[in-house]
């Protein structure tokens, strides 16, 4: 339960509440162990003695008792849901804020849906257990330990019975929260295949439908959906076996205190209201066991749903900021890669990008050519350190990259992405997402720079248009535009576009490019793009092959000294018509 009792420290913030909410709970349990030593003097008292004043008087304390209990246990369960509520908040801020730390590296490595259950589902078992804390899982020691005590005073005898049963509960619940654990765990692990399933579906509804695979969707989903019932049926059968043998040895202490008690009765070492009351106490001090061994279930389930989150919590960024990192004040935007290997899986045994010599001067335009696979964006990528790399340096203004703090250093780059990535809310929030304080002309600079000024002021709503989530309601070309003026409006000193027009005609490129033209002027930048045609006018023109650089020039160098880049050329440009590059 280490995981579990590490969750702690997200309920310390609401100690006060907390642990009012504890004292209510113990004036709560007082109420309630009152009633059988109420209800002992009334048979004793009133009743075999027929006096209706000690039988009223004590209803009337029985009553009050009764009023109470349910008042401190509304204050209680008022405070508990506060306090339950207030930590899982904590809780699933404490997870995005994490999330937010990791660099590409790490979120290669993490799907999208075991991310969504371990901030909704596993949140949510901790939360319950943060809850239940606050009540039973406080109220049944208290309740056991206040019952003993009265059983004792009440009679010695009938008490060893219960110590007697004792170990036996606790075993029983030590069994079922050991076998338990793993078995939810499973559980969970299921939900986040289904998450899977079900994202991987809705994102790509589209592409379903057009290759008719429903029924294979179906089945798939149904499959995962399968797995995940059969799961859960089988903790419930495992879970549902412990309440009936808790309340079979609850049974058996009360059988076993009528049979003892009974006889002590008999020969008068005990009157009937005694033996009422001890079953009453035995009844109050197994009944919390049987609580605990109902919640064995939900405290397994949140035990193995905390060790999910910590995963999460506990994970380093691959990228980070050094503690000795510095500030440029003054970036002027040379970039330069020196002998850099480079590999996703952490090893330069098979790189991504090896022996990549190149340097950008301040104000030049470098396209980046090359076949799929041949490591442009991994390039590019390494610049605002989304990955590190293994060997050699990345250098800006003479300074390794990662000597700067990342928030200086990304300070300084704009990038548009080739899947431009929007969020729900207006355009205009959009474009100016990473300039929060940009003014309406600046917004509107940048849009018509991208060429998107038009076709956003052809809506009704113009800048302020709401975009459904992810953009779902603009075309491709359109959310390209859009990312690409967002990437200018931060007016950086490097500027990264990261095959940001493939989803544009070529017409709209051509009036980018000659929009562009004069802002890069003023900026370092890095074009990657499968079309030759946008590069044509690049100061240099980089190749790279089998992730590393083929060649570099001009246009008119690379003609003539590079037969990869003339290869593209003629099978785009040959025939002065554009074509595909297969």
């Amino acid at each position: 339960m280490k995981s579990l009792l590490r969750m702690i420290r997200f309920v310390k913030p609401y100690k006060s509440p907390a642990i009012l909410s504890m004292l209510l709970l113990l004036g709560v349990v007082v109420s309630d162990l009152l009633i059988p030593r109420l209800t002992q003097r009334v048979i004793d008292q009133g009743i075999a003695q027929q006096d209706v004043s000690i039988i009223v008087s004590t209803s009337l304390l029985m009553l009050g008792a009764a009023i109470l209990s349910a008042l401190f246990a509304v204050g209680n369960t008022i405070l508990s849901v506060r306090v339950a509520q207030g930590a899982s908040a904590d809780l699933r801020s404490a997870i995005v804020r994490k999330v937010q730390t990791f660099s590409f590296g790490n979120l290669d490595r993490i799907q999208t849906g075991q991310l969504l259950v371990r901030s909704t589902s596993d949140v949510r078992a901790v939360q319950l257990m943060v809850q239940m804390s606050l009540r039973m899982f406080t109220r049944a020691p208290l309740w056991m330990l206040g019952s003993i005590v009265m059983l004792i005073l009440t009679n010695k005898q009938l008490s060893l019975l219960m110590l007697a049963l004792f170990p036996i509960v606790v075993g029983i619940i030590l069994f079922f929260l050991g076998r338990a654990r793993p078995l939810f765990l499973s559980v969970q692990q299921k939900l986040d295949r289904l998450n899977q399933v079900m994202q991987e579906n809705l994102a790509g509804v589209r592409v379903v439908k057009a290759f008719v695979r429903s029924e294979h969707e179906n089945a798939r989903f149904e499959r995962t959906n399968r797995a995940l019932t059969v799961d859960n049926v089988r903790v419930m059968q495992f879970i549902a076996t412990l309440i009936p043998t808790m309340r079979a040895l609850v049974n058996l202490g009360v059988v076993g205190v009528i049979w003892f008690g009974g006889r002590q009765v008999i020969v008068g070492d005990l009157t009937v209201g005694g033996i009422v009351a001890s079953i009453n106490y035995i009844a109050f001090a197994l009944f919390p066991m049987m609580m605990l061994g109902g919640m064995a279930g939900p405290l397994s389930a949140a035990d193995a749903s905390a060790a999910r989150i910590w995963e999460i919590l506990d994970g380093d960024p691959e990228v980070q900021t050094r503690p000795d990192a510095q500030a440029l004040p003054d970036i002027k935007g040379r970039v330069a890669f020196e002998d850099v290997c480079f590999s996703y899986n952490h090893s330069c045994d098979e790189p991504v990008l090896n022996g990549i010599n190149l340097a950008a001067e301040p104000g030049q335009t470098v396209a980046i050519l090359g076949a799929t696979g041949s490591g442009k964006s991994s390039l590019v990528h390494l610049i605002p350190r989304f990955y590190d790399v293994e060997a050699g340096r990345v250098t800006l203004d003479g300074v390794d990259v990662r000597d700067l703090t990342l928030a200086n250093l990304r300070a300084q780059i704009g990038v548009a992405l080739q899947e431009a990535v929007l969020f729900s809310g207006a355009i205009r929030d959009n474009i100016r997402y990473g300039r929060p304080e940009a003014t309406e002309e600046e917004v509107i600079a940048a849009a018509k720079a991208a060429q998107a000024h038009d076709f956003i002021t052809a809506f009704p709503d113009g800048y302020d248009t709401v975009l459904g989530q992810r953009g779902v309601n603009l075309s491709g070309g359109q959310k390209q535009r859009i990312s690409i003026a967002r990437a200018l409006l931060v007016q950086p000193t490097v500027l990264i576009l990261d095959d940001s027009t493939s989803a544009v005609d070529v017409e709209t490129e051509a009036k980018i490019q000659a929009a562009l033209e004069e802002l890069m002027a003023e900026r370092t930048s890095f074009v990657i793009a499968q079309r030759i045609s946008t590069v044509l006018n690049a100061d240099k023109i980089v190749v790279l092959d089998g992730g590393r650089v083929a060649a570099e020039g001009t246009h008119a160098e690379l003609m003539e000294s590079s037969p990869i880049y003339h290869e593209i050329y003629e099978s785009q440009l040959g025939n002065n018509q554009e074509k595909i590059v297969q």
